[in-house]
């Protein structure tokens, strides 16, 4: 009798551990989730500025056509990227070309003190943080999730209810670890 009680004790508190840990792996599931859409947001605010900086470089330098067209064609396909490897390799592609939009922009000192420009800089400055935030936050996310889907004994919970590691969003070149920094 007493080694029944002992056994289905163990068993109990087995079942909770199980139980603990499933919830655990579907919260950090939905925290992972949550901060990539952090950074989505992010990104397509910075999306939808880009075209207002295009517009008012264009106003300066009209035969700067090619780059102009370039931070356009990039900002497209960060639009359409729907991954994070997708995301990753647009924004890479995004970063450039604005670093070229705004080597252009350093050729017309008019540009420089005009002030919707400036505001436009201020705010893509501003939003650059925002991203940084918020890919550390996912990042963090990430880690946690996939210590625990990787980690014994909840690697046995994680594996039976298939619960997956998640992608870290990454930069490629350790230059663009760094907040871009415009200056005018």
């Amino acid at each position: 009798m007493v080694i029944l009680i002992v056994v289905l004790g163990i068993l109990i508190i087995a079942v909770l551990y199980g139980v603990s840990i499933y919830n655990r792996l579907v919260k950090l599931k939905n925290l992972v989730q949550e901060g990539w859409s952090s950074i989505d947001v992010m990104l397509k605010k910075r999306h939808d500025l880009i075209p207002n900086l295009v517009e008012t470089v264009k106003g300066y330098a009209t035969h700067e056509r090619e780059t102009l067209e370039n931070v356009t064609r990039a900002r497209n396909l960060a639009v359409g990227a729907d991954s994070v490897e997708g995301k990753e390799a647009a924004e890479k592609n995004l970063n450039q070309a604005m670093v070229n939009l705004f080597a252009v922009a350093e050729q017309y000192p008019d540009l420089k003190a005009n002030t919707n420009f400036q505001q436009l800089q201020a705010e893509l400055s501003s939003i650059e943080n925002d991203i940084e935030k918020s890919r550390r936050y996912y990042n963090g996310t990430v880690r946690e999730n996939n210590t625990l889907v990787e980690s014994f004994p909840s690697n046995i919970v994680a594996n039976m209810y298939k619960f997956e590691k998640a992608k870290f969003f990454e930069l490629e070149n350790i230059a663009e670890r760094e907040v871009p920094t415009v200056k005018f």
